[in-house]
């Protein structure tokens, strides 16, 4: 009896690695539709900066510190996309019940990267966070090369320095 639990259990770990592998051989970002703020479909396989950076960067209005590092990057972004090309997609997990609030906090906020609402937490199931702020980091190739969980002031510096060396083309594997 635990022979057949055994293999199905190894049949089912290798067929889960061999999923993870080929998302990650496809750019490491799954394929969820998620909504834009204007309310239209958004399939996250579409994410794009044509051949620059981008950071991923989950939130929720709730979240006190997702709220003041976005804030934080939003200062500073205009010139993070001139250095670099960085692309910044902030993705609300904020539920059906206050997405409505999304758009009037990123309008009041001056928030001028791109901004997704992912009210059912499918695509934060499928990036597996568990906690918020959680920043991706992705190479021109749109593969993940750095994450990170939580936010102290001035972290953002780090995460700028880090997008540099992304977009020079250098490992930032021990980071």
């Amino acid at each position: 009896m635990k022979k057949p639990v055994i293999l199905l259990l190894l049949a089912f770990i290798s067929a889960t690695a061999f999923t993870q592998e080929g998302e990650k051989a496809t750019g490491g970002i799954p394929a969820v539709v998620v909504k834009t703020l204007d309310g239209r479909d958004f399939n996250t396989s579409k994410i794009e900066n044509q051949g620059n950076p981008i950071i991923l960067s989950f939130f929720a209005l709730w979240c006190t510190p997702c709220m003041r590092e976005l804030s934080a990057i939003a200062e500073v972004y205009d010139d993070w996309v001139k250095e670099t090309g960085v692309k910044v997609i902030a993705i609300s997990v904020d539920d059906a019940r206050s997405t409505s609030r999304v758009l009037p906090t990123v309008r009041g906020k001056n928030w001028t990267f791109d901004v997704l609402l992912d009210p059912n937490s499918d695509f934060k199931r499928a990036m597996n966070v568990n906690i918020i702020p959680h920043n991706f980091l992705l190479n021109a190739d749109r593969v993940i090369v750095w994450q990170h969980t939580s936010f102290s002031e001035g972290s953002q510096h780090q995460l700028l320095e880090l997008v540099k060396k992304v977009k020079n083309g250098e490992d930032i594997s021990r980071h």
